[in-house]
């Protein structure tokens, strides 16, 4: 029942979205189903806990052994939660930015809220896949009609590079699929596969470079930050608080359970890529200006840790990545808010334009301390724990030839992002004013609400990430148990 609703209420509302013409009324509208979807994901992670709700299996296309087939276990609902809180957050926060035809940008918002979900929930491949693929085609219209100059040609990139990563999954997909006992796209089926080391090397690499091109990994990520800085801020917030999770969560869900010999074979060249992505990213984002680019450089680095922590095949390492998919949600949306106030007054995103913030504007100075130490995983925020059992489990890896390398290098990216984060405060926030932040006006209630919740979460979570950890115990368990079973 709730996998279902998660998924009808953001599409019917999406599609009813078309008809209301009015940009205002658009709004009230996605705000008011976009609560709704929240409170759906919130019972499905702390009140219905019973199978038949968090499951549901119709028949959907038998002659091809697929089903409609959902179901949420620990790390579906955590990925379910952060997308229901995550879009009333984004329609509050951006509620006074204006769209040319806006009543379709808020549809199509709704509309890849529906493909998100439908990811996160999916228990059958080929509709995983089906959602993958509907979380992808909203997001290149809301790029390429909303977006800045460079639109057009930043968006083709990117459907280029997602179109690649997406055929070469459903070429995997297939094999896998006629490989299977009883010709089924089920997830059970496909965890039954017993394939020989070879082809599960291969297959590894089509599955790995799908879901890396997503995350992105390096080298894998230069559509990334053309993407971010050229799309709408709420646009950008979904890809990269959102949207990024579901290559991590592709990964974890049918990477690494269906072909966990090809994942031990090239485990260590995969976390290789990561370890070399986070220390680029790191540097890269110490040399920006802009701060849309700065962002989605640093997320290139967490994002790096978490493919590292799955790579190096951990039980500890998995748990981490669950609860850093969640926190880095939280963290980032947070960045990225403030980024989308400082462009709307200021109209500009050059940190070399900004300065003595804090003076005239002093709740959004705390706000963006409390985000950016968060994002660097202060202790008793809630990006700590996970990034600590991440580094855990890269340390005491026994599946890895090369983890001590890849936790001492890894672990510079650690000192990195506090340079790259305290030189951004404080270019932007302190300091003599400038002539665009001289007569800098502080929050307005609706803003501050949104960034009061976020930095709530981020402190509750920080200080008490138990209930965190036991939702995805389970799952971790699941995974982790899978990835072992082949082993030669």
């Amino acid at each position: 029942m709730v996998p279902v609703l998660l998924i009808v209420i953001p599409l019917v509302s999406g599609l009813l979205g078309f008809l209301i013409k009015q940009e205002k009324n658009a709004k009230v509208w996605s705000l008011l189903t976009s609560i709704i979807t929240m409170v759906v994901s919130i019972l499905g992670i702390a009140v219905l806990h019973k199978p038949e709700y968090l499951q549901a299996d119709v028949a959907w296309l038998p002659d091809l052994g697929s089903r409609f087939s959902l179901t949420m276990d620990g790390m579906s609902k955590m990925l379910c939660l952060l997308t229901g809180l995550a879009y009333p957050g984004i329609f509050i926060a951006t509620w006074n930015s204006t769209y040319k035809n806006g009543y379709q940008f808020y549809a199509l918002m709704l509309l890849m809220q529906t493909g998100l979900m439908g990811v996160f929930v999916a228990s059958d491949a080929l509709l995983f896949y089906f959602f993958w693929e509907l979380a992808l085609i909203p997001a290149y219209f809301l790029c390429s009609i909303w977006g800045g100059e460079r639109r057009v040609a930043v968006t083709f990139k990117f459907f280029i590079y997602t179109f690649v990563g997406s055929l070469l999954m459903l070429v995997a997909i297939i094999w896998v699929y006629f490989h299977t006992p009883d010709h089924s796209f089920a997830m059970s089926s496909f965890y039954k596969v017993n394939l020989p080391g070879s082809t599960q090397g291969w297959l590894f690499w089509l599955f790995f470079l799908a879901f890396a091109i997503k995350i992105p990994l390096f080298p894998f990520h230069t559509w990334q930050p053309d993407t971010y800085e050229q799309s709408p801020t709420a646009v950008t917030m979904v890809l990269s608080g959102i949207m990024v999770k579901m290559g991590v969560f592709g990964i974890l869900r049918w990477l690494a359970p269906v072909v966990p010999v090809g994942l031990w074979g090239y485990g260590d060249p995969a976390a290789s890529m990561c370890v070399i992505g986070m220390i680029y990213g790191s540097i890269v984002a110490m040399q920006q200006d802009d701060l849309k680019r700065f962002v989605a450089y640093s997320s290139i680095a967490h994002m790096g840790l978490m493919g590292l922590a799955i790579f190096v095949t951990s039980s500890i390492g998995i748990q981490g990545v669950m609860i850093q998919m969640f926190a880095h949600g939280i963290n980032i949306i947070g960045l990225w808010i403030v980024v989308e106030l400082i462009e709307r007054q200021f109209h500009t995103r050059k940190m070399s334009e900004l300065g003595g913030l804090a003076q005239k504007a002093p709740s959004l100075a705390i706000m963006l301390v409390v985000v950016s130490l968060a994002n660097v995983a202060l202790p008793l925020t809630n990006a700590f724990i996970g990034e600590f059992m991440m580094f855990n489990g890269v340390f005491g890896s026994k599946a890895s030839n090369y983890h001590y390398i890849f936790m001492v290098v890894g672990g510079l990216s650690i000192i990195l992002s506090a340079v790259y984060t305290l030189n951004m405060l404080q270019k932007v926030l302190f300091g003599n004013t400038s002539p665009l932040t001289a007569n800098a006006l502080d929050l307005k209630i609706n803003e501050k609400f949104v960034l009061a919740v976020l930095l709530i979460g981020i402190v509750v979570m920080g200080v008490y990430p138990k209930p965190m950890i036991e939702a995805t115990r389970h799952a971790v368990d699941a995974i982790y148990s899978k990835m072992f079973v082949k082993l030669p």
